[in-house]
């Protein structure tokens, strides 16, 4: 998506300031975390593939509102609809994934398979970051965005190509169905010590990963011009690429070992930020690869602890929680903007970062 590296300078440029921006942010997440637990029990209810194919068509229209209507409104109603998109997919892929892994006897693949796709949607990215730069220079935003609708609706016919063996239906079918598998989930995630454990740690660590948005802010303020921007996100994504990419290699990573990557990921954040050039961008990079990596690893072994027909469901309270984090992101950001720099509630990130540590030790599965 060629408009993720410069969305946020595009917003600027409509002359919208670091409060109203943030509270961009919070709209999306707010539509995103308000639906994720009823579009994850959709999932389970009816077809997941379709929910997807779906989704990708509202994210498309809502990138093109940016591009026709640059103002603060039509940057709230695209956002409201890429949280709804967000929310519709967040969990159901990974659900469709272990299901269909789990038909064929191959749960163990899980971790390879997410982390092959994770690496390879992330250097679709790198791809198009490296071309947003020239695009912008030879069409500004408009092209930028024009290409990012395009890449989105793309995505409707690979999700309708997916297998989807069929599940087991309520015989009440509709609403009765859909609340009796919304109960199942909530159900699952209060009474499994294991499973609300590990959603809780998901969420509290990987939320973090909403300061991705202010990266670009971050490179503009460490004094880069804006065509230079999308090339410096390319270090934090190229980054969590890796990281993806050897995902299954250490996929047994034990969680004091896991812990300490996430202390030390907090560490650089707050250092890369706060040293004012260019880069600092190589410190911020790790983090963020640390995150990716946990992500992938936490979600695997939380996909091993949910039995029962609800597991998007689980995994959508899951988001629910990575969501809330994240508009507490938002929101500190938002509130403090006024008084602090970029570089400097970015290192404050790095605070409950490093925290998280311990609680990575204590509550993270293992292997």
């Amino acid at each position: 998506m060629l408009f993720y590296p410069v969305y946020a300078l595009l917003f600027a440029d409509a002359g919208l300031g670091g409060g109203q921006i943030s509270s961009l942010f919070v709209i999306w997440s707010v539509v995103s975390f308000t639906l994720e637990i009823p579009s994850g029990a959709w999932a389970d209810a009816f077809s997941r593939r379709r929910m997807v194919a779906v989704a990708a068509v509202l994210r498309a229209a809502g990138f093109a509102l940016w591009v026709v209507w640059p103002t603060y409104a039509g940057f709230a109603v695209g956002f409201a609809l890429w949280g709804l998109s967000s929310a519709m997919t967040s969990g159901t892929v990974e659900a469709l994934v272990y299901d269909e892994l789990a038909a064929a006897g191959a749960t163990d693949r899980y971790v390879r398979t997410v982390g092959l796709g994770n690496t390879v949607a992330l250097l679709a990215e790198l791809s198009a970051m490296a071309l947003a730069a020239p695009a912008y220079a030879l069409g500004g935003y408009p092209l930028v965005g024009a290409a990012s609708v395009a890449v989105s609706l793309a995505v409707v016919p690979i999700a309708l190509s997916f297998p989807e063996a069929p599940r087991v239906r309520s015989a009440d079918g509709g609403t009765r169905h859909y609340l009796a598998t919304l109960r199942a989930g909530l159900a699952q995630v209060r009474g499994n010590r294991r499973v609300n454990r590990t959603v809780l740690l998901f969420a509290l660590v990987t939320g973090l990963t909403a300061i991705d948005e202010y990266v670009p802010m971050l490179a503009r303020e460490m004094g880069a011009p804006t065509v230079a921007v999308p090339l410096l996100f390319l270090l934090p994504v190229a980054a969590m690429a890796g990281a993806s990419a050897l995902a299954d290699r250490w996929a047994g990573v034990s969680p004091k070992r896991l812990a300490t990557a996430v202390a030390v990921g907090g560490v650089l954040l707050a250092a890369g930020s706060l040293v004012g050039h260019p880069a600092g961008m190589l410190a911020v990079a790790v983090p963020f690869a640390v995150l990716e990596f946990f992500e992938i690893v936490a979600e695997a072994r939380l996909q091993d602890s949910i039995a029962g027909p609800a597991r998007a469901t689980v995994l959508s309270v899951a988001g629910f929680g990575q969501e809330t984090v994240a508009l507490l992101v938002f929101a500190g950001f938002g509130l403090g903007s006024s008084g602090l720099s970029v570089p400097v509630l970015l290192a404050l990130v790095g605070v409950p970062m490093l925290l998280s540590g311990p609680l990575t030790r204590r509550w993270l599965p293992a292997a």
